[in-house]
């Protein structure tokens, strides 16, 4: 890489991030140009910077990498965007190459791998694990025919997706937690997962949550 490329880090995990700083600033043609704790300073610092490549904790304190990548891609779509997470994200695989995201890196990666996976990405190729092309597999598809929610279910799915928790959710459509709990079993039962995450996956892969975001 000879022309400097510019990086931003997001991540709230002090620690983390600033390992992830240094790694990115050991490659060579890289300049890292900030680190982002949430998703509304990732979007102050992508204005300010214009960064090339962005690496996105997934789980941030308001916002999910979901939302804020699709809110950059919107604006930039040049804009690299790795998804750079210590959850099992394979789930979404389909919502991330919908949005574009360059690749899907697991925390634990080895940095000789991560650095040639950078390599990749900047020659404009799309880097995911194998693991989230065999779940993609298993899940051809994603929104079961008999899987519909009520509109309590999307409403909880909704806020679910924005990051609140289950007493939150309680409070906001006033109810109790137990209540909650019940809608939240059910909801698993007709996507047919165990995870929030995959869980999130299949809803942000529906029809309820397109016209959710249409409404908007």
């Amino acid at each position: 890489m000879k022309q400097v490329v510019k990086a931003l880090v997001v991540d709230d995990h002090p620690l983390m991030a600033e390992a992830t700083k240094l790694l990115l600033e050991q490659i060579e043609g890289i300049e890292v140009i900030g680190i982002a704790v949430d998703g509304r300073m990732c979007m102050e610092l992508v204005e300010s910077h214009l960064p090339e490549l962005i690496f996105l904790d997934y789980q941030l304190p308001d916002q999910t990498g979901t939302e804020i990548a699709a809110q950059i891609k919107i604006k930039y779509p040049q804009i690299h965007i790795v998804i750079f997470t210590g959850v099992d994200v394979s789930a979404l695989i389909n919502k991330f190459i919908e949005l574009q995201v360059s690749g899907v890196i697991s925390k634990g990666t080895r940095h000789a791998i991560i650095k040639n996976i950078i390599g990749c990405i900047l020659d404009n190729h799309m880097v995911f694990p194998r693991s989230s092309f065999n779940k993609l597999k298993l899940y051809p598809k994603l929104f079961p025919e008999n899987a519909e929610l009520t509109k309590e279910e999307i409403t909880i799915m909704n806020l679910i997706v924005k990051g609140a928790t289950l007493d939150q959710i309680a409070v906001q459509i006033h109810t109790s937690k137990r209540s909650i709990d019940n809608y939240q079993r059910k909801i698993y039962e007709k996507f047919g997962v165990k995870t929030r995450v995959e869980a999130i996956g299949k809803f942000l892969q529906s029809e309820y949550y397109q016209d959710a975001a249409g409404g908007k």
